[in-house]
């Protein structure tokens, strides 16, 4: 059975390439310059861009199954293509954004429903995966905490249950595996509901030294974050993280996917401390 793992130079994609090749499955990886991927040893490289229905055919030719990231841009051709080849699972890479209150004029939950909403209407059977916020998005800190600055960031209270990205990995190749989960929506999120503030508080633990915080208003966000984000984006973002200011983050945990508790964000800390360690 071969499996295309689309995304295979990111955080989840990479992972679930390196599970599905120790179990021993014929593996072929795509990219949009496939030239760029390192793989291990006999996983099979095919270009593959998905804005470009033309390059679709050729990624899935003898695939039987697929893990795909969320690309509204060609969605449709792409699951058409997928019917073509005969793929007979897809697992799709999508967001919790998509069940959430304002979903309807989410940019971000715009983007995954439409994906989700194209492989709904394919012959193609599917499971789509909603992680919530990425453990790594605590990278964002990492430059101020090295440097000894404080991390300025609005709505320091809101909550989130940040997953870790091996537990959305394990989650994919679990659904990979079982044939059953075809026509499910799986939301996965952390163990637990925490704050900014208390992520921080757990790496300052780690590294022993209290992290400061600057909290900005939403004024300051916006002109600061906006010089890196668009403005439907940040306005989706901020809007999220002002309606979780004190209300706890509901919690999926992905233990009944894949038979194990979730990794919790001090988990993800310590393996992970390095990124916000000074530099010599």
């Amino acid at each position: 059975m071969t499996i295309l793992v689309t995304g295979a130079r990111g955080n989840v994609g990479r992972r679930v390439l390196d599970r599905l090749h120790a179990a021993g499955h014929p593996l072929r990886a795509s990219g949009r310059v496939p030239g760029d991927l390192s793989v291990p040893r006999g996983v099979e490289v095919a270009e593959l861009d998905l804005t470009r229905p033309a390059t679709f055919d050729a990624a899935l030719r003898g695939v039987d199954g697929a893990f795909l990231y969320a690309e509204p841009d060609g969605a449709k051709e792409l699951f058409e293509a997928a019917a073509r080849a005969g793929v007979r699972h897809v697992v799709l890479l999508s967001s919790s954004t998509v069940s959430g209150p304002a979903a309807a004029t989410d940019p971000l939950a715009a983007h995954h429903a439409a994906v989700e909403d194209a492989l709904a209407a394919s012959a193609v059977p599917g499971t789509v995966l909603r992680p919530g916020a990425f453990a790594s998005n605590a990278l964002g800190w990492s430059h101020a905490i090295a440097a000894g600055q404080p991390v300025r960031i609005p709505f320091a209270d809101a909550h989130t249950a940040p997953v870790h990205e091996d537990d959305i990995a394990d989650a994919a190749v679990a659904a990979l595996g079982d044939a059953s989960s075809a026509g499910r929506t799986i939301t996965l999120s952390g163990p637990r509901s925490i704050t900014f503030r208390e992520q921080l508080a757990v790496l300052g633990a780690l590294l022993g030294r209290e992290i400061p915080v600057h909290e900005l208003t939403r004024e300051e966000a916006e002109e600061e974050m906006g010089r890196f984000m668009p403005a439907p984006v940040l306005t989706s973002l901020l809007d999220q993280w002002e309606a979780a200011v004190g209300r706890p983050a509901e919690v999926h945990d992905v233990a009944p996917v894949t038979g194990r508790p979730g990794r919790t964000f001090e988990s993800w800390a310590r393996e992970h401390l390095d990124a916000f360690t000074a530099r010599s």
